[in-house]
């Protein structure tokens, strides 16, 4: 019988970074465009009703659900940053925030259907609508939603804050089209443009729901931000490594990257080990990573008995 033992040296070391708290103005630009839009939404919903217009309709519901989901990312984002419990939650309540965008993309999907179902009825039996108030309250949906895109405009986004911000683009983009759609209604009388400007607005929210669904899938499933074969050919680069293993990267939300790396080195100093863990360690935060643990295997102080039993 032959038994191998093998003393490997080795040598973990953990690195915090600060991507796990929440900024108090990312938490603010949230709510804010949650008051803004649901305040936009009342408008527009008011107006569709009242003037008949099947594309502001379309508009004031996408408002609906935009400020349903900021509300929704406001609160996970708050309650994230605000859980301090870590006995069972190690990474406190990040979570949330793919959770809520999740949670959004789902709702968008319905709405889109009945928009495009509305937009069919519309498109056979138009109805006629109030140009003028329309176009004015398309207007005002228009100069909301340049001003949230402009306020959350500028650093680094979130997950939650880019699927704000997608929407908004796509409600600006909406509202122009409505405004427009109304204009060719007012002038040349071709009702069925109202219909087909909400069934334009319905594919928006569509591709709106695709994209958050993917991204927030993406966390849930932990798919890994960087691509581990560049990020192992990186490591492979500094001097002195010999191999990289387990190499693993997922984030628990879009402000928090975690990674473990098993790295198999040629050096036996322990001075030599620490200068090249640093060097592992300022190359996986220039990766992206917030939060490390690497495992250093000291390949040269590897040693094997070999015992034989007859």
């Amino acid at each position: 019988m032959e038994s191998h033992n093998h003393d490997t040296t080795t040598d973990s070391d953990h690195d915090h970074g600060d991507g796990n708290h929440t900024e108090p103005r990312s938490i603010r630009k949230l709510g804010v465009v949650a008051a803004i839009n649901t305040a936009g939404f009342v408008i527009e919903l008011a107006g569709g009703l009242l003037f008949g217009s099947l594309a502001l309709l379309s508009d004031a519901v996408h408002m609906l659900f935009d400020a349903l989901s900021y509300l929704m990312a406001f609160a996970a984002t708050y309650v994230a940053d605000r859980y301090e419990e870590r006995d069972l939650w190690t990474y406190g309540l990040h979570r949330l925030e793919p959770f809520a965008a999740l949670l959004n993309g789902v709702l968008l999907v319905p709405m889109a259907l009945v928009i495009l179902y509305e937009s069919y009825q519309r498109f056979y039996n138009p109805v006629d609508l109030d140009p003028t108030m329309t176009i004015l309250l398309a207007t005002g949906g228009l100069v909301v939603n340049v001003a949230s895109v402009g306020y959350l405009h500028g650093d680094e986004l979130s997950l939650n804050e880019r699927g704000a911000f997608y929407h908004l683009l796509g409600d600006t983009g909406a509202s122009v089209a409505v405004i427009i759609s109304t204009a060719i209604v007012a002038v040349f009388e071709i009702r069925m443009v109202d219909p087909i400007t909400a069934a334009l607005i319905a594919v928006v929210i569509i591709w709106s729901a695709y994209t958050v669904l993917r991204d927030s899938l993406d966390l849930l499933l932990e798919r890994s931000p960087i691509p581990i074969a560049d990020l192992q050919a990186s490591l492979m680069s500094i001097e002195s490594v010999e191999a990289v293993e387990d190499c693993h990267v997922w984030q628990v939300c879009s402000r928090l990257t975690i990674g473990t790396v098993r790295v198999k080195v040629s050096v036996d100093s322990l001075n030599t080990q620490e200068e090249l863990r640093a060097t592992i360690h300022e190359r996986l935060r220039d990766a992206g990573l917030d939060h490390v643990t690497v495992e250093l295997v000291n390949e040269a102080t590897t040693h094997r008995t070999t015992t034989h039993t007859h």
